[in-house]
């Protein structure tokens, strides 16, 4: 590999590194598992990220495959930012804002940048990005696009591949690509041309064609689904086609972005919260059932369970301290309205009649101060999720399900079994109007019976999630986790049918190979971490 390092130092402007401590560095992430990369490079411009995937290409036509891992700021928990060949870092250099067209309300970025600078950049100019992940104080935008970020503003606004207007991305083969919908006439030129990107227009449009049965096959019930990759508006009825929706969520395995072009929306700062208690799951889910039908939605509705508050006050009372109070409710919810006050008004009522049928105390804050309190509520299981109970750790293995609205209490309750059954305590949070569900229970996997508990909790949470029609990966991707039940969750001939759009972007497997494919539960239990810890997030306390 040295060989490979000194080729890579004489031709990038970026840094090129090979030392102990780099490749120790980025041997993890968020996830559980480690795996060192051969080399670190830090792009400074396209180029540098242009020749290195040109360079792995021509190893790769003769029979040499060295892989390339795209990674912002390693907080993925499925381990979709590792790879054990050249780590691509984006963060140190390619982290500018381009542009901010006021008027098209569009933001043009490099990958790097950190999510919640520019959150605040576009606050100042009275917009923001909605799809924000609970760890964008600390995460990037490549890494989001990424992984389809969503947060708790996708019930009302939706996913980041909703938000990504036009892409610039590095092919495998080292061409760069512009990506934005085409019309029919822009679609055929693309057709015609004799290019690696002109193969891969036709290659797609072809598969789309000959596989719409397939295709429609992808479509799941859930709110959220990033499992697989997003075949669904490639191609429109009116003809129009784009690769953008491709690229977002495929986790660096098709192409590696180099720039982004994004829509966002008003900010309004003004907002109302709400708070409600709940005595029952089958309360609380029939409230959430129905302020799914408010002809506006709240902009957030997060849900923290009983057990998890009784956690969290255990470790620390104050953090919940003039929001809830001893004894717990079995659940509460935390709505966010964010509409105008003519709106605001209405949608009062109609909240108020069915916290009045379900809920057992309702509190209500519109000033700055006292929503900050009852984001405490919310943000405490970070404190709680890096507490450490003796050599146990509260772990993402099982954190990333989602189900049809309607079979949320099944979800919940299905879980509740699952963590007794293993002993467990449990502790559920996430977002309650999509039915997307964290657990993130405390184990030791330095300790045998702890691994072989983790891999029977990934077994059984597949389960679960497959008898209740929901996805295995929700709010982030497959990863190198969850990779091993992909065929499974779709199905041989959908599976297969996947793993065609891998092969037409990348044929020699040179991107981030081992995400989505060719990766199985015993490479997974190989990489295990067995001192797992949050030791790149406690600059910010890791939030989920």
């Amino acid at each position: 590999m040295s060989k490979v390092a000194h080729y890579l130092q004489e031709h990038l402007v970026g840094e090129v590194m090979t030392g102990t401590d780099a490749r120790r560095y980025f041997a993890t992430d968020a996830s559980i598992l480690q795996l060192p990369p051969a080399l670190v490079v830090y792009p400074r411009n396209e180029n540098d990220v242009r020749k290195t995937a040109r360079f792995t290409w021509q190893l790769a036509e003769r029979g040499r495959i060295i892989p390339i891992t795209a990674r912002g700021s390693g907080t993925d928990q499925a381990g979709a930012a590792l790879g054990g060949g050249i780590m691509l870092v984006f963060p140190a250099h390619m982290n500018r804002i381009l542009e901010l067209d006021s008027k098209a309300a569009t933001v043009t970025v490099e990958p790097g940048i950190n999510y919640g600078k520019l959150q605040q950049t576009l606050q100042t100019h009275g917009r923001f990005l909605p799809p924000y992940p609970a760890s964008l104080e600390y995460s990037t935008i490549g890494g989001a696009i990424a992984n389809n970020a969503t947060g708790e503003k996708t019930l009302k606004y939706g996913d980041t591949r909703r938000y990504v207007q036009d892409l610039r991305v590095v092919l495998a083969n080292g061409e760069v690509i512009e990506t934005r919908r085409l019309s029919k006439k822009e679609l055929s030129k693309k057709l015609g041309l004799a290019t690696f990107e002109g193969e891969i227009y036709r290659s797609i449009d072809t598969l789309l064609e000959e596989q719409r049965v397939l295709v429609e096959r992808l479509q799941r019930s859930t709110a959220l689904n990033n499992a697989g990759y997003s075949l669904l508006d490639v191609k429109r009825r009116d003809g129009s086609f784009d690769l953008t929706p491709l690229f977002v969520g495929s986790q660096g395995t098709l192409g590696i972005i180099t720039e982004a072009v994004l829509s966002t929306e008003a900010h309004n700062p003004q907002t109302t919260m709400l708070l409600a208690t709940f005595d029952s799951l089958e309360q609380l889910h029939q409230a959430v059932m129905e302020l799914r039908e408010l002809p506006d939605l709240p902009s957030a509705l997060e849900f923290i369970d009983g057990p998890a508050l009784e956690q969290i006050s255990r470790l620390n009372p104050n953090q919940l301290k003039d929001i809830v109070d001893a004894p717990f409710p079995k659940g509460a919810l935390l709505l966010e309205f964010d509409d105008n006050d003519r709106h605001l008004k209405k949608i009062a009522k109609r909240t108020d009649k069915i916290f009045e049928k379900y809920a057992t105390g309702v509190k209500t804050a519109v000033d700055p101060e006292r929503q900050q309190q009852f984001r405490k509520l919310r943000e405490a299981v970070g404190a709680w999720m890096s507490h450490n109970d003796g050599l146990r750790r509260s772990v993402p293995l099982i954190d990333d399900g989602a189900v049809p609205p309607d079979q949320f209490r099944a979800y919940a309750e299905g879980l509740y079994k699952l963590l007794d059954a293993n002993n467990l305590k449990p502790a559920l949070w996430g977002h309650a109007g999509d039915a997307m569900l964290h657990v993130q229970p405390k184990l030791n996997l330095g300790q045998v019976g702890d691994r072989q508990k983790a891999f029977r909790l990934l077994d059984e949470h597949y389960k679960l999630v497959t008898r209740l029609s929901g996805t295995i990966s929700a709010e982030n991707g497959d990863g190198r986790m969850r990779t091993p039940y992909l065929e499974a969750f779709y199905g041989p001939e959908v599976y297969s049918l996947l793993n065609k759009v891998k092969q037409i972007f990348d044929p020699y497997g040179t991107l981030n190979p081992g995400v989505k494919f060719g990766t199985t539960l015993d490479d997974v239990k190989e990489m295990i971490r067995t001192e797992y810890s949050f030791d790149h997030l406690y600059d910010h306390l890791p939030r989920s």
